[in-house]
């Protein structure tokens, strides 16, 4: 289907093969295809190995009333292969694996496991890719609002052996962890940059 915005869709794309070349907690899927051009006809065969891990949610969890939120930090493989800090701080977030499952759903159960957290207002920020030169995985960012009082503790679901540490962070705290390079999270970034452009909205009436 075209996009109003753009000159090819995905019927401009012509797949010739497909083939799993790893199956395990992730798969890597070995494709070719060809694709129309700008300037007409169509390309060579290109051939990219694609890293799909499936599709993501991501929630930032905000007190209207204490104009806080609340961020959760637990170890990341990939950011100790980056060479960055192996903790990392991040909005609550999981992976959409249970069949039947919404989106809204997940970001919900998520906040309660990651944090202790029932959610009120969810609204939806936005959507995106974070790395679709070579990873198919699509995020889902929710804004939802949380009681920071009750935000405390260690938590994550002992089967998948998580340690998740809760903070409590003032809202232009979490700002100017962003502008120190303190946080690192794509999504994270994202929804508090969000909160900012949305605040007066937000806070109406609080």
């Amino acid at each position: 289907m075209h996009d109003d915005n753009k000159q090819f869709g995905v019927q401009d794309i012509v797949m010739e093969s497909n083939d799993i070349v790893y199956n395990g907690y992730f798969k890597m899927i070995k494709y070719a295809f060809r694709h129309r051009l700008f300037a007409g006809g169509w390309s060579g065969e290109v051939v990219r190995e694609l890293f799909e891990r499936g599709h993501a949610v991501a929630l930032l969890p905000y007190d209207p009333v204490t104009d806080q939120v609340v961020l959760v930090e637990q170890v990341r493989i990939g950011a100790i292969a980056a060479g960055r800090s192996p903790w990392q701080l991040e909005i609550v977030a999981g992976v959409i694996d249970k069949e039947g499952e919404s989106p809204e759903q997940v970001a919900i159960r998520e906040t309660q496991e990651e944090a202790g957290l029932a959610v009120t207002n969810l609204q939806s920020i936005t959507r995106f890719l974070p790395s679709p030169g070579g990873c198919s995985e699509c995020i889902e960012v929710f804004y939802g609002e949380v009681n920071a009082d009750n935000a405390t503790g260690i938590h994550g679901v002992p089967d998948e052996n998580e340690d998740i540490l809760v903070h409590v962070v003032p809202r232009e705290q979490a700002y100017q962890w962003i502008a120190d390079g303190k946080i690192e999270n794509a999504a994270t970034i994202i929804a508090l940059q969000w909160l900012q452009l949305n605040l007066d909205k937000l806070r109406i009436g609080k």
